[in-house]
């Protein structure tokens, strides 16, 4: 199961990994109820291996069986973070979820870390450097030095 933060945004990913060789499907605003039901179903029964959803399918929707919660954008609002990993690991099971946080995205990261009162693993843990960050770089570069102009001298 992958969440996108928008429609568009679902949409694309969706025909993207389709074109890739991902049997996708996508669930999200702009989709009848019928459609999404259909998507749902085809999701479920394993004719669909991937399930594109925006935050419409964060709540409520039990699929069982699904092993990992994709965040391909994550969520403008941070208690959708929650209910979006809630759809793995359900009745006991195991179940794992992998968050992409792009350099622009480091406020919705810190406010889900809020929200879960504890820090996000980040693979290879490495974090972007936020735009509030007071640090000095290690290495300071010397700054550029300009060649001296020489006044034009006028001969008498």
């Amino acid at each position: 199961l992958v969440f996108s933060r928008t429609k568009h945004g679902a949409e694309r990913l969706m025909k993207n990994l389709d074109r890739a060789g991902f049997s996708a499907t996508s669930i999200h605003g702009n989709k009848s109820q019928g459609q999404r039901d259909r998507a749902i179903a085809a999701f479920k029964a394993g004719s669909v291996r991937v399930l594109v959803a925006t935050d419409v399918a964060a709540r409520g929707i039990d699929i069982p069986g699904v092993g990992y919660v994709y965040n391909y954008d994550l969520p403008n609002v941070p208690e959708n973070y929650v209910h979006r990993i809630g759809r793995t690991a359900r009745a006991g099971r195991e179940g794992r979820a992998v968050a992409f946080c792009a350099a622009d995205e480091v406020a919705e990261l810190k406010a889900i870390e809020k929200v879960l009162g504890t820090r996000v693993e980040v693979a290879g843990g490495v974090r972007w450097p936020s735009k509030n960050d007071t640090r000095k770089p290690s290495a300071k570069r010397p700054p550029r030095r300009r060649p001296r102009r020489r006044s034009a001298r006028i001969a008498a």
